[in-house]
């Protein structure tokens, strides 16, 4: 029975991990080590759970869940650390973000609560309604359309005049 297991798990891991890096990525805006370690970390709550995973309803919003749990659950940890891990050490302070649409978006959504940031991104990225929002994030309809008006008026609020966003569906 392991065997198979295995086998299921090991072809899980071929088909997603690509889409689970990038979600990973713009659920932490931009941060391709946190996102390779949120990544490790829902892979494997997902092996654990294998069975309860395959049982489930609907498998997208049992792994988009178990990705953000594990956002939330680092986001904890690093509040108590107070350690922020780099790449590389710094010679001086960080600069504010660039001139770049891009560059300004991720200073933005790297501001935002993992909740709040990962209701935009399931809404606007994945093309997600509100039903399968709210499913992935373990809340209600309500929670994910408050969390998304709240989030888009904080980016707007701190985004340049040139970066537009998308009206609120």
């Amino acid at each position: 029975m392991r065997g198979v297991r295995d086998q299921q798990f090991h072809e899980f891991v071929l088909a997603r991990r690509a889409d689970l890096v990038r979600t990973a990525t713009l659920l932490t805006a931009g941060d391709a080590h946190l996102a390779e370690d949120l990544v490790q970390q829902t892979l494997t709550k997902l092996y654990v759970a294998w069975p309860q995973f395959q049982r489930a309803a609907n498998h997208d919003a049992y792994v988009r869940r178990t990705l953000v749990n594990a956002l939330i659950d680092e986001r904890r940890r690093l509040w108590w650390r107070r350690e922020r891990p780099m790449a590389e050490l710094p010679d001086r302070a960080p600069q504010p973000a660039g001139d770049e649409p891009a560059d300004a978006v991720r200073a933005a959504l790297k501001e935002l609560p993992p909740k709040m940031r990962a209701a935009l991104i399931f809404r606007y990225f994945h093309d997600l309604d509100v039903a399968a929002t709210a499913e992935a994030l373990g809340c209600s309809q309500g929670t994910v359309k408050s969390q998304t008006a709240r989030a888009l008026d904080r980016m707007r609020a701190v985004l340049p005049a040139h970066t537009t966003l998308g009206a609120t569906r």
